[in-house]
């Protein structure tokens, strides 16, 4: 039998590999490939290919590509299909991972059979795939041969790191499934904050939370989801812009799109042309300044008539429901919001204000001036309405204007 097999070489290769790494440093090398793969699908595959938000160069590009191919196994063109599905279809039956329908426990532990299922969806991927590499390289290999990249990841772990790699190079294979498909698509529509009252159930998770690349800015993201920023807030940190902004001094990056700044002229009489404009980029500022200046201050009005507190008069769960008209809400509590409502003639008269106001922002007119003209009249109910809160609160959407670059 040869030397290497009957001594103890052969034991320190299986134990440390090649470089007989300590934990200590397999432990900076799982860090440093997580947060690479972290990058390579919140910057490539999600700002870059899904939502256009930013370019990179070739060389970048393809490394990211090949990054995927090596520790994910995932397709771009797949991958950016079904993202683009869950924000055309978000929170309906046809959305490929939405708590709301499909459980919050399903979509966090098994979010990665969800992607995978979708896959299979082939008319979707046509749909919805649109504009993503398609090169020989992309054609034979990445797509062709897809888990030949897991695999020889596999492979070269084990020649490094011994079974020390074998256990690393597992944790790399959860990774992605865990806080991508798991975490985010999962808890990122069922806890967290709302800076903005989107169409649908999307939260921010936390205001940062580095490893996992600026994703957990998720309800920011719905908002706008082209921009290539997530971070709308001071107290916000994402570290993705932040990688972007490094590449992009070094012109590895060109930003096309991040979300556009709100401004607000004073003393506008009758909403104009820049109103309209302004309003269609930030509706959803709109309706989080309606739900935070006008229905809550008088949901408390409602609650100091009534000698009570708030959380007494309407439980959270029901006032969380009014936001979105109790869309979310089981019949039971719909029933019982609604009948809550309906006895109070004021509130319900607010969120028919709501409703319109819904409608003009949401509607997909292509005639501008008839949407400006309901918004106008509107605005013209509003002031007319005896409400100072609604008079207030028209006042100020009539100065909204886009901040210029």
């Amino acid at each position: 039998m040869p030397a290497f097999f009957s001594d103890a070489s052969f034991l320190n290769f299986l134990a440390g590999g090649l470089l007989q790494f300590g934990w200590w440093q397999m432990l900076l090398y799982l860090l440093v490939a997580t947060q690479i793969t972290i990058f390579t699908v919140t910057l490539y595959l999600h700002r870059s290919q899904a939502h256009r938000g930013v370019d990179f160069h070739p060389l970048i590009a393809h490394f990211f590509r090949f990054w995927s191919w090596l520790t994910t196994s995932m397709i771009t063109r797949e991958w950016a299909a079904i993202h683009r599905k869950h924000h055309a279809k978000c929170e309906t039956e046809d959305d490929p991972h939405s708590p709301m329908h499909k459980g919050i426990g399903n979509v966090l532990w098994k979010g990665a059979d969800m992607y995978r299922e979708a896959r299979l969806a082939r008319a979707d991927i046509e749909q919805y795939g649109k504009g993503c590499p398609d090169d020989w390289v992309e054609r034979n290999l990445y797509t062709r041969f897809a888990t030949l990249g897991v695999v020889l990841l596999l492979a070269v772990s084990f020649v490094l790191f011994g079974f020390k790699g074998v256990a690393v190079w597992a944790i790399q294979m959860a990774w992605i499934p865990f806080w991508a498909a798991g975490v985010i698509n999962g808890l990122g529509h069922w806890w967290g904050y709302r800076n903005f009252e989107t169409t649908d159930t999307a939260t921010n998770l936390t205001p940062w939370a580095v490893w996992i690349g600026g994703e957990e800015l998720h309800n920011n993201h719905h908002a706008f989801p082209s921009s290539a920023k997530f971070a709308l807030r001071r107290f916000e940190f994402d570290i993705g812009w932040a990688a972007i902004k490094l590449l992009e001094k070094v012109r590895l990056a060109k930003v096309l799109r991040v979300a556009p700044s709100l401004n607000l002229r004073p003393n506008i009489a009758m909403p104009d042309a820049e109103t309209l404009r302004a309003l269609l980029a930030h509706r959803f500022q709109a309706m989080t300044d309606y739900q935070r200046n006008v229905l809550k201050p008088a949901l408390k009005e409602e609650a100091a008539a009534a000698g009570a507190k708030l959380r007494a008069l309407l439980p959270r769960r029901l006032r969380k429901g009014m936001v979105d008209d109790g869309r979310w809400l089981n019949p039971e509590s719909r029933a019982q919001l609604q009948a809550w409502v309906d006895a109070r003639p004021r509130i319900r008269a607010l969120l028919e204000h709501r409703r319109r106001l819904a409608d003009v922002l949401e509607s997909r007119s292509h005639d501008a001036a008839e949407r400006l003209r309901r918004l106008q009249a509107w605005c013209a109910e509003a002031e007319a309405s005896g409400v100072r809160a609604l008079q207030d609160y028209a006042a100020r959407l009539r100065g909204y204007a886009l901040a210029q670059a």
